[in-house]
């Protein structure tokens, strides 16, 4: 990891996945875990369906906010090609967590020279050792709305995070509006079931 008790979590994806929330839930349970936290957040066109991402760096003290190229301890990526196109970030011995989701970030859909990778979830695990792909628009559907990803994405994160799984219920209480907590916990339950050894879903 990037030290011991620190983490450097690099997550990526298009505009309207709910990237930022994702950020904003997994510093508040290492804050109310006694961590030191500092996160970075690229906006860029977020509410237009452009590239978003953002550096959340946890550790018992945290100086910088931005996680150093080929030091991200996890990947997590809410579109699949923008998990291939930030696998460089992460160490060799990192987890990727990623949903099979496909989506054409607008800034590009412009460009007539722009092919969507054949596979990107294939060419990650040619160069990655620890890749969870997850088909977390279909459990998102399963359970009634489209836009848990972030959560379902973040249930599987919290198996290789040390934080006690009542901090991340209480993080989702204290975030999401009241009529969606229950949903979302029960989407981060179902993240939490989804391991390395279980790759796909």
């Amino acid at each position: 990891m990037a030290g011991e008790n620190s983490y450097d979590i690099l997550i990526v994806g298009v505009g309207g996945q709910g990237v930022l929330l994702a950020s904003e839930l997994i510093s508040d349970v290492a804050m109310n875990a006694g961590m030191d936290v500092k996160k970075s957040e690229v906006h860029g066109m977020s509410q237009r369906g452009g590239i978003v991402s953002s550096h959340v760096r946890i550790g018992p003290v945290v100086y910088s906010p931005t996680i150093e190229h080929g030091q991200a301890d996890i990947l997590m990526a809410f579109e699949q090609a923008e998990g291939l196109r930030a696998l460089d970030w992460m160490k060799k011995d990192g987890v990727a967590i990623v949903s099979t989701t496909r989506l054409v970030p607008s800034i590009v859909t412009s460009s007539k020279e722009f092919n969507y990778p054949h596979d990107p979830i294939a060419t990650m695990r040619k160069n990655a050792e620890h890749v969870i792909a997850v088909d977390a628009d279909k459990i998102a559907m399963e359970l009634g709305n489209p836009r848990l990803v972030n959560t379902i994405l973040l249930g599987v994160m919290t198996n290789y995070l040390p934080f006690e799984i009542g901090l991340w219920q209480d993080a989702i209480k204290r975030r999401v509006k009241e009529r969606f907590i229950d949903i979302n916990l029960k989407a981060l339950d179902r993240g939490r079931q989804i391991k390395l050894s279980k790759v796909e879903v």
